[in-house]
């Protein structure tokens, strides 16, 4: 019985381990590595490193880069000229003017001789060969042999291609799931469809149907669980559906996403939000405002940014800016509240807000990036 409660206790351990987050920062001109109380895991010692991706981050020990593992240990010794972040098990690197793919562990997967190799998203990776894209799966083998011009970045595990000028969209098994007869496509698969365009018809195409949007000249992706997405017509922007009918007529000057049943528009230059029956909920009354967080939060601006729940109450005073970057290697900027903790910078440096308005640890960093999981 007790080697049974030991071997639960050690399972609970390392299922809290991989569920954690954490997050890369600078102090003092260093980098380190806090959880989401703000105490440091990893104390800041390196020149540079990057957020932790497939329980791996990378960092420099003033020579050559390695990985880290969660406790601050080489889990990959420093030996790489350059490398770039894990995704689907594996990273690419480069030692001795060579590029290669590596696991967590180091090792290196063996794959077919390419000009070019790209990182691994949604399970796959593309490769360039006579100047024709393909992909390769995690195994190392062809998924898809180099037939497209060009392969863009892989989204819900789909990615639009092109053969010239004309657009399609392929899935990470290669199968081409949209062909390849659009002017313009967007680059996001989604359930409700994704828009594409016919000469100057700008439609919506949806369960292998391209369904035309009338008098549309330009469309947006759609965005998370929403069924609407936003279009332009004579110069204002409405809402339509998979099946390209406009369900809130084109009346606003700017518009982004629904979320949480709530869309940000422009009426002249200042933005409220509207429902999905086109009624003002939030009155225009900010310089900018973002899509609203799965949470229910986001960020508005008058002067510099802040954050509202979906009743309009202000959460956290508009005194922050939320936008950039300090990766040092390939990383996903996101604005607002994520996993509870909004990113932002003040004239004191960058820190985390949580949704109670407090910063967390009472503290700022020099640099900081958004909290990922350690899975």
């Amino acid at each position: 019985m007790r080697t049974i409660t030991l071997a639960i206790l050690l399972l609970a351990n390392v299922i809290n381990l991989l569920a954690q987050e954490i997050a890369v920062v600078r102090e003092d001109d260093k980098f380190g590595f806090i959880d989401k109380s703000g105490a440091y895991i990893i104390n800041p010692q390196f020149e540079k490193a990057d957020s932790f991706s497939d329980g791996r981050a990378a960092a420099f020990n003033g020579e050559k880069w390695g990985y880290l593992n969660a406790s601050g240990e080489w889990a990959i010794a420093p030996e790489y000229d350059r490398v770039k972040m894990f995704s689907s098990g594996y990273a690419l690197v480069e030692k001795d003017d060579q590029w290669m793919y590596i696991d967590t562990s180091g090792k290196v997967l063996n794959v077919p001789s390419a000009e070019k190799y790209y990182d691994f998203e949604d399970g796959v990776a593309l490769y360039r060969k006579d100047d024709k894209i393909g992909l390769l799966g995690t195994d190392g083998t062809v998924v898809l042999e180099p037939t497209y011009d060009g392969i863009k970045k892989f989204r819900n595990g789909h990615a639009k291609v092109n053969k010239g000028d004309l657009w399609g969209m392929i899935d990470n098994k290669g199968k081409e799931i949209i062909p390849v007869e659009y002017e313009d496509i967007g680059n996001t698969f989604t359930p409700f469809g994704v828009y594409g365009s016919k000469g100057e018809i700008y439609g919506i195409i949806h369960n292998g149907s391209f369904n035309a949007i009338d008098g549309a000249q330009k469309v947006w992706n759609f965005y998370g669980n929403s069924g609407l997405t936003y279009a332009e017509k004579d110069k204002k922007i409405g809402f339509v559906n998979s099946e390209g009918q406009w369900v809130i007529e084109p009346k606003f000057d700017k518009a982004r996403a629904f979320s949480n049943g709530l869309a940000p528009v422009a009426d002249g230059k200042q933005w409220g939000y509207i429902n999905e029956k086109g009624e003002m909920v939030i009155e225009p009354q900010y310089r900018d405002a973002e899509v609203f967080s799965e949470s229910g939060f986001a960020p508005v601006k008058d002067k510099d940014w802040g954050f509202i729940d979906t009743s309009g109450k202000l959460i956290i005073p508009m005194e922050y800016g939320i936008s950039g970057n300090f990766a040092f290697l390939k990383g996903a900027e996101e604005k607002g509240f994520v996993n509870g903790l909004a990113r932002v910078k003040s004239k004191k440096g960058w820190g985390y807000f949580d949704e109670s308005g407090k910063l967390l640890a009472n503290k700022w960093f020099k640099n900081a990036e958004p909290f990922v999981s350690l899975k």
